[in-house]
């Protein structure tokens, strides 16, 4: 699979965890986009990302309110949302807002690559 312009966007308001995502993301050669604001994700126009890291607990949102407006949103509804919290218990509550894959903290690098894998080369069949 290539990785290669292939874009992710981490929304986690952790500037630890954004920024070992972020550079372990980058070294597979993915192209990485970082926020630590949940609004700023939900005002994405151009240069939407192949798939979306998602924290729940997000300063002022939501991270499940937020993925439901993405799914219900024309131009944002195809993008997969991995969901990423600390709170294992939550897992439900964010298959059911839309995500497409959850992940509990601490996790398991190996574990977030082929999660993200397997998300951006089922994007690549699809855009094809």
């Amino acid at each position: 699979m290539d990785a290669k312009n292939k874009k992710i966007m981490i929304a986690d308001d952790d500037p630890g965890i954004v920024d070992a995502v972020e550079m372990l993301l980058e070294f597979e050669g993915y192209e990485v986009t970082s926020t630590v604001d949940g609004a700023t994700v939900l005002d994405m126009k151009d240069e939407l990302p192949d798939l979306l890291l998602l924290d729940i607990w997000m300063s002022g949102e939501d991270g499940r309110d937020i993925c439901k407006k993405l799914k219900q949103n024309e131009l944002t509804k195809d993008i997969p949302v991995i969901m990423i919290s600390a709170s294992r218990d939550i897992r439900d509550s964010a298959m059911i807002a839309g995500a497409d894959d959850f992940l509990a903290k601490p996790f398991d690098m190996d574990e977030l690559l082929k999660k993200v894998a397997h998300f951006v080369q089922k994007t690549n069949i699809t855009q094809q």
